[in-house]
């Protein structure tokens, strides 16, 4: 994957110093956090502890100058965060059923009812493109939760993990999967493609992925934000497989979503009572940051999915992610 094209002063800030080519002059100020330019150079900064870019060096993960910025970036991203969401932990109740309460009282736009009945095929590949961003790499922020767990929850997190990477078998990656399915609609599915041309809100969706995956303090973050994952998954991925059978796709080609129906029926559980639950029981000051995960998770799908149903229902297919 190459370095994107930059979308303002911030993103080309960061691809300059990535590529030797900038001053040493101060970097600008961060700007509107959904901003294209303030989401799009925070994911370059986050890559770097993924894949990286072919064309910048290994170690640029570790440059104490693009750290010291990714910091700057981040101040502002968990105040917005914490802003947009503001869930309420309770003391006495398990955290299984504070997360079941959460996810019941989300009223956020229904994309998968639209993806069902209504979507033309340009719509959906539209959907698939703006997911494929986080979707190609879905299991990779949940796991630098491993090796900071230990015991059960630990265990119940690379039990999910396993089958999110397919059980040891590479054509069952659901990564791979989804790319099966990008396929179908001819998309590129190559790892980042799409980077450069979907919104800031679609990046941030990532991004908030990866500020829990990379700081240990947001651990407790990170388990819920895959709790919320797991256990909003079952519908709309049903709903996601009858609207892709009902523009064309094959058995082979909606299995993404079919084998997220099956899988994260029991994931659900896991994630709820096993991971969660029994992580909230070891460390109970933790319910906070799960509960704000899960929130986070839910509030910004929700904001994906309003862009996106926003732009269709104005009638600009094709130009969602530009």
């Amino acid at each position: 994957m190459q370095l994107p094209p930059p979308r303002g002063p911030l993103s080309a800030w960061v691809i300059d110093h990535l590529r030797g080519t900038g001053t040493p002059s101060a970097h600008p100020a961060p700007g509107q956090v959904l901003d294209d330019d303030f989401q799009l150079a925070l994911w370059c900064c986050y890559e770097l502890h993924y894949r990286g870019f072919d064309d910048v060096a290994a170690d640029a993960e570790w440059d104490p100058v693009l750290l010291a910025f990714r910091a700057e970036l981040e101040r502002p991203f968990t105040e917005w965060l914490s802003t947009l969401v503001k869930p309420e932990p309770s003391a006495t109740e398990p955290v299984a059923v504070q997360l079941r309460r959460l996810i019941d009282a989300d009223d956020g736009p229904s994309l998968a009812a639209y993806l069902h009945r209504h979507a033309t095929r340009e719509q959906f590949r539209e959907f698939l493109l703006n997911r494929s961003v986080y979707q190609l790499k879905e299991a990779d922020p949940h796991s630098y939760g491993i090796p900071r767990l230990d015991g059960a929850v630990k265990a119940a997190l690379v039990e999910i993990q396993a089958d999110e990477y397919g059980g040891g078998r590479a054509e069952r990656m659901h990564a791979e999967l989804f790319r099966t399915t990008m396929r179908w609609l001819d998309l590129d599915d190559t790892y980042g493609r799409y980077v450069p041309d979907v919104p800031g809100v679609t990046l941030a969706l990532s991004n908030a992925m990866s500020l829990f995956a990379l700081h240990s303090r947001w651990t407790g973050a990170l388990l819920g934000h895959l709790a919320a994952l797991e256990m909003t998954s079952t519908l709309p991925n049903r709903r996601y497989a009858s609207g892709a059978a009902r523009l064309g796709a094959t058995e082979e080609q909606a299995r993404y979503f079919t084998e997220h129906v099956e899988a994260d029926a029991v994931h659900e559980q896991i994630a709820a009572h096993d991971l969660c639950g029994q992580y909230a029981e070891e460390n109970p000051d933790a319910v906070p940051d799960i509960l704000f995960g899960a929130a986070c998770c839910l509030a910004l799908d929700n904001l994906v999915a309003e862009h996106l149903l926003t732009a269709w229902n104005a009638g600009q297919e094709g130009q969602v992610a530009s």
